[in-house]
């Protein structure tokens, strides 16, 4: 199994998202995501995303918060656990990144952007400050929201087409 961070980071009303649009063969080609990526060797889930964070944005971010962890199951594919983090606390100047486009998005508009079927469903729950929760999400070789399983036992999938 893999581990992987993402993190929201919030300002005025914002999220910083990131359009993939740069890096070759892409599982993420042309979606918005959050920041984050893959564990280094004997890496904490916060000391990941801190890096993660500095290398994609030039953001420090101070104090993480741990809001969730989702397992992601993909045909064809390694399945993946991902520490689900927020950020109001953070310091430095926006570089370019290498792997899209970093943007300020205004709340408001988040789900007007090419977001993957399961990341509304966390989003919607992390900008309702719900506490912590597991999220279980299943897609098909095409990309296909198939099953989304809260806490192991509540589905959650039609929260992803609302």
């Amino acid at each position: 199994m893999r581990n992987s961070t993402l993190c929201y980071i919030e300002k005025d009303g914002c999220y910083l998202m990131l359009h993939r649009v740069r890096k070759k063969n892409d599982i993420n080609k042309d979606k918005w995501i959050g920041v984050g990526g893959g564990f280094l060797a004997n890496e904490s889930p916060e000391e990941c995303v801190r890096r993660e964070a500095l290398e994609e944005t030039g953001l420090l971010l101070k104090d993480p918060k741990l809001l969730s962890v989702v397992t992601f199951v993909c045909e064809g594919a390694e399945t993946e656990q991902m520490f689900l983090f927020k950020s109001f606390d953070f310091e430095g100047k926006l570089i370019d990144c290498d792997e899209g486009v970093l943007e300020w998005v205004p709340k408001d508009k988040l789900y007007d952007l090419d977001l993957w079927a399961g990341d509304r469903i966390f989003l919607r729950r992390i900008e309702n400050g719900c506490d912590f929760f597991t999220l279980k999400l299943v897609y098909d070789k095409a990309g296909g929201l198939l099953e989304a399983t809260l806490n192991g036992n509540e589905n959650v999938l039609d929260e992803a087409f609302d």
